[in-house]
């Protein structure tokens, strides 16, 4: 076996990687808005249903949902598209480079949800024990 196909047969042990980190760090965005944990967002806690506020929501729920693999590629389609949306509306408006205008975290987001949405779940996924069970 050539070390190619030895890496190749664990990508679904490191697609779940990548989904359960990622989800973890969206999840705590969205913990930081609507409890202030680990610590309040730097522009005060969002009232209730507005934008930000909703956003916070999406990212506990949204995040927990992708975390444990259950309905994670339309999940991870919502999310990328709120992040998309994200970008253009918070830090977009503030300059073309993502390094500069604060950007960085939401196209990073944006991307990797929209990588889990077409690659799926990969290994230890609610929607893979559905499927092979």
């Amino acid at each position: 076996m050539s070390a190619l196909a030895s890496v190749k047969r664990l990508d679904p042990y490191f697609l779940a990687l990548l989904r359960i980190f990622t989800a973890l760090s969206f999840i705590s965005h969205g913990t930081q808005k609507l409890f202030g944990f680990p610590a309040p967002p730097a522009w005060g806690m969002p009232g209730a249903f507005t934008l930000s506020w909703t956003a916070g929501v999406l990212e506990v729920f949204g995040g927990a949902l992708v975390l444990v693999g259950f309905l994670t590629r339309p999940t991870a389609f919502v999310l990328s598209g709120m992040m998309a949306v994200a970008y253009w509306m918070a830090h977009g408006s503030k300059g073309f480079y993502p390094l500069l205008n604060g950007g960085e975290a939401a196209m990073l987001f944006c991307f990797i949800f929209l990588y889990i949405f077409a690659a799926g779940p990969g290994a230890f996924s609610v929607d893979g024990m559905k499927k092979n069970g």
